[in-house]
């Protein structure tokens, strides 16, 4: 968290932390004249020279350190924060992956990481479902599986986050190991199946975030909070979005859907019907056109038949495999547009290995791979949705996107809202801030004074 100090209190620490010894100060203190006396003379070892050494050094770089904080302004401070978190990219490499993964979500939930306090730019901004977005950039399901870092991960300037998938029951998912890197090609397998500590854990951990948005709200007093609860989602500073999965064993998976539904969507800013992960047995089978349209309906069903104030159910959107065929992606169009669906997300991991990818051996892993080996299939499939729904339907572009110029040919092909993940995962909160100012350079290089403006503009 950016902190400004100001002179006054770092000098007032450092003073009373020498006084009272705390940085391994070796002087006596008279307790009635209060001037220093003489330690006995006594031979200093050469290791103690070294630690004072160290510790005349250490004292030095807090002053420096202080004296740059009480300088720099607040936004300054963030940026340098931000560009920090580098630091640690080389020793999360030396990690096993789902360590790692463990490690950053453990870090997110413990306020670990720098938080966002610059605003966005303002041609970031836009209106979808109702909902206000400050920036299109979201983190994609399958970083924060069990909600655990909600609050966290909005703090680092995410226009939105989803979590999840998240199944009825808890699952442990397939065996270990199960995450797989291509780090030169900047990709990812994973195998996951669905680890999930289920609904019943998800549940309680939102509701204590949207106890804590509701208590904001109704606290704030200053037209300043009320803008903010006002730009923000039911969870924090941005939109939440939740991923809903089935469990393994089930052989009723709408039931599932519709257990997801009743748990959780009262915490929801949008929900998300995942039936296209590549790691459950059967999944998939479910985007045929007569599977997709009675799944859709009976979650439908559910979502409406509960009590609404005036803001209304939840949005429910549909994420899909970047494996489809033309006729697939027809039928889910036609599904789409018929039953209302208020979104698609393009796409899921692909089970397909690309050229670049092939010659890596870690590519003979099953799984599904994500990353920037993905964004021209995902993209594509983008395009092709986005003409076949006649762009009546808000698509969120997933799929490889590394920096600002992806997320804008994303958005070019026709998503409204972006995510990503691979990325984040390798390079880590610096690549937030970057993505979304190289995005608003390239709306303002041609032209756009809107993120709506830009939307399909090379299907048109």
């Amino acid at each position: 968290m950016a902190v400004r100090v100001s002179s006054k209190i770092w000098r007032d620490y450092l003073y009373n932390k020498v006084k009272s010894g705390g940085f391994g100060a070796t002087r006596h203190w008279s307790s009635a004249a209060q001037t220093p006396t003489a330690p006995p003379p006594k031979k200093i070892p050469h290791s103690s020279k070294k630690g004072r050494l160290f510790t005349g050094a250490a004292i030095g770089l807090l002053i420096a350190g202080g004296a740059y904080v009480s300088t720099v302004d607040e936004a300054t401070f963030c940026g340098w924060l931000f560009s920090a978190t580098k630091l640690v990219n080389p020793f999360f490499a030396l990690l096993d992956a789902e360590v790692a993964h463990r490690l950053a979500v453990s870090a997110a939930a413990r306020g670990l990481v720098p938080r966002e306090k610059r605003p966005d730019p303002s041609i970031l901004g836009l209106e979808v479902w109702g909902r206000k977005f400050s920036n299109p950039v979201g983190l994609a399901a399958g970083f924060d599986k069990n909600a655990e870092a909600v609050e966290g991960l909005l703090g680092l300037g995410f226009g939105f986050v989803e979590v999840g998938s998240v199944t009825p029951v808890p699952q442990e998912g397939n065996p270990k190991p199960r995450i797989f890197r291509l780090r030169h090609e900047g990709a990812i397998i994973n195998r996951c199946g669905f680890n999930s500590e289920g609904i019943f854990a998800v549940a309680k951990r939102l509701g204590i975030q949207h106890g804590k948005r509701k208590l904001a709200e109704t606290s704030s007093t200053s037209s300043s909070s009320k803008d903010e609860v006002k730009h923000g989602g039911k969870a924090g500073p941005g939109i939440l979005g939740v991923n809903l999965g089935k469990n393994k064993t089930s052989e009723d998976a709408a039931a599932d859907y519709v257990q997801g539904v009743h748990s959780l969507s009262q915490y929801a800013d949008y929900l998300v019907i995942n039936v296209s992960s590549p790691n459950t047995p059967g999944l998939r089978k479910l985007q045929g056109r007569k599977q997709l349209k009675d799944l859709v309906k009976k979650v439908q069903g559910a979502r409406d038949e509960m009590q609404w104030g005036e803001e209304g159910p939840p949005p429910l959107l549909v994420k899909i495999a970047p494996d489809l065929s033309k006729e697939d992606l027809e039928d889910i169009a036609a599904v789409s547009l018929a039953l209302r669906l208020d979104g698609l997300i393009i796409s899921n991991t692909t089970i397909s290995r690309p050229d670049s990818v092939r010659q890596n051996p870690v590519a003979e892993e099953s799984g599904g791979l994500s990353g920037k080996p993905l964004f021209n299939l995902s993209t594509n499939m983008l395009k092709e949705m986005y003409v076949l729904t006649r762009g009546r339907i808000p698509l969120i572009g997933c799929g490889g996107i590394s920096s600002g110029e992806d997320a804008y040919k994303k958005i070019r092909a026709g998503a409204t809202l972006v995510q990503l993940y691979t990325q984040f995962a390798y390079e880590g909160p610096a690549l937030i801030p970057q993505i979304k100012a190289e995005l608003a350079e390239y709306l303002e290089r041609d032209g756009f004074k809107s993120i709506h403006e830009a939307v399909g503009a090379d299907c048109r």
